[in-house]
């Protein structure tokens, strides 16, 4: 039995990946300075969540088999540096990811907006036509127990590409270290500018991973987005480049109908154009694998979406109410004009948090004019803790909004003004969107959904 100790256990993907081994035979063990919900509760569940909070070098011994390293922890972790001292095997968990399925047909999904759902398209495809394949995807689904499976019977694996770097001692993106065999790009809008401090330095990490393709396979690509399509064209690699963009549709009070190629109705229960693309490029990553179009339009029939992506929380006979995982100008738009289209006779209050470095940049409030030009109600929110604990220098309400250019936009900065503003809305004829990665500063947003739907 394989030894593996996970240094940062508790984040997102690699509580995720500890569980996937656990689940393979492996004797799993790790560590964490703080580990929050859900990583906690889910590594309590199977018995892998470190008794105490802290990091411990003495747990690094010639014993162990290898050690997988979180993007959570620093170059001087004493327990890094102590597996460094030992000349243990160290692995990020995406160089971990690859050497699990190098002997695999890898599909990557990439993309600065849409990856989660792309992936949950697939493998909600495949799971219903009961193709095998191990994955790795950034959002709890239903129908799947976790977000890592890594088998040795699998003939594929679905990878939810993320261009974020790898590890503190591997400042590469991630989505370069899996040398897909599939590769689909679902759009480039700038991010992690504490990262990629111009945009053709980010653009650059996507021209990156379209040249590492397998030679035998295939590029898909979102020709809708103007710098993606004008990428795709120019980089200069001898394999298929499969352009798609939005399918016929029509709206009703039912939701939304995808006309297919043969023109035949198939309704869905996702909506937003955004969606629709998802959909789209979904399926020609599908037909690469041997699913054609009448078996994937089956499938797809019964996707409910991705956790946190656009996903309904709660509902009463006149109000929706929505949360994603928005927090980009790109995805901010493609969310707020999605409800606001699929439900044109009801006003939109939509609320978002500032929570990632990109955001709660004073540099990059200008990208989100125009964000939330369609709802009826835009409020932003945004935590002065949140700013001091990234060390970024400190924004006020004002800069926020000559950032997103909308003279009554609403500006909070303390949680308990903002819930006490939001249930102080008559919703009789309106439906509130949150948009946010963080959660508000604590609040359970599905209790909070409810708590609107019965006021």
């Amino acid at each position: 039995m394989e030894k593996v100790h996970f240094i940062a256990i508790g984040g997102s993907a690699m509580h995720n990946l500890a569980i996937a081994l656990h689940l393979k035979g492996y004797e799993i063990s790790g560590s964490d300075d703080e580990i929050f919900e859900p990583s906690k509760g889910r590594l309590n569940k199977y018995g892998l969540l470190p008794k105490k909070e802290g990091w411990n070098a003495e747990v690094i011994t010639n014993e162990l088999d290898a050690i997988i390293l979180g993007m959570h922890a620093r170059e001087d972790n004493p327990e890094l540096l102590k597996a460094q001292e030992l000349g243990l095997k160290i692995y990020s968990y995406p160089e971990f990811l690859y050497e699990q399925s190098k002997d695999k047909k890898r599909i990557v999904i990439g993309g600065s907006h849409g990856k989660t759902t792309v992936t949950s398209m697939i493998l909600h495809v495949m799971q219903y036509h009961n193709i095998e394949c191990d994955y790795m995807v950034g959002a709890k689904l239903d129908g799947f127990e976790v977000m890592v499976k890594l088998t040795d019977t699998a003939k594929y694996m679905v990878i939810e590409g993320d261009e974020y770097l790898t590890s503190p001692i591997d400042r590469r993106p991630k989505f370069h270290l899996y040398m897909p065999n599939i590769a689909i790009l679902t759009g480039i809008a700038w991010d992690h500018i504490n990262v990629f401090p111009t945009f053709k330095n980010y653009v650059y990490q996507f021209q990156k991973f379209i040249e590492l393709i397998d030679k035998k396979g295939a590029l898909i690509y979102c020709k809708e987005d103007n710098e993606l399509d004008k990428l795709a064209k120019n980089t200069a690699i001898d394999l298929p480049k499969i352009a798609y963009g939005i399918p016929k549709n029509y709206i009703d009070n039912n939701g939304i109908t995808h006309i297919t190629e043969d023109g035949d109705d198939n309704a869905l229960k996702i909506f937003g154009d955004h969606n629709l693309m998802n959909l789209n490029g979904a399926r020609l990553v599908c037909e690469q694998i041997g699913i054609s179009k009448d078996d994937f339009y089956d499938a797809i029939k019964s996707f409910n979406g991705a956790s946190n992506r656009l996903e309904l929380i709660a509902e009463n006979n006149n109000t929706k109410v929505f949360k994603d995982f928005a927090h980009s100008p790109s995805k901010l738009t493609a969310t707020t004009n999605a409800v606001k289209q699929q439900f044109k006779n009801k006003k939109l209050v939509a609320c978002m948090e500032l929570h990632t470095f990109s955001s709660l940049s004073s540099e990059f409030l200008s990208h989100y004019a125009g964000a939330m030009d369609l709802a009826d109600t835009a409020i932003v929110y945004f935590s002065k803790h949140a700013i001091e604990h990234k060390k970024l220098e400190m924004i006020s309400p004002e800069q926020v909004k000559e950032g997103f250019a909308r003279e009554d936009l609403l500006v909070f900065t303390e949680s308990n003004e903002l819930q006490n503003y939001l249930k102080s809305i008559d919703y009789s004829d309106k439906n509130l969107l949150i948009m946010t990665s963080g959660n508000l500063d604590g609040v359970d947003l599905k209790a909070f959904g409810e708590d609107i739907c019965s006021l």
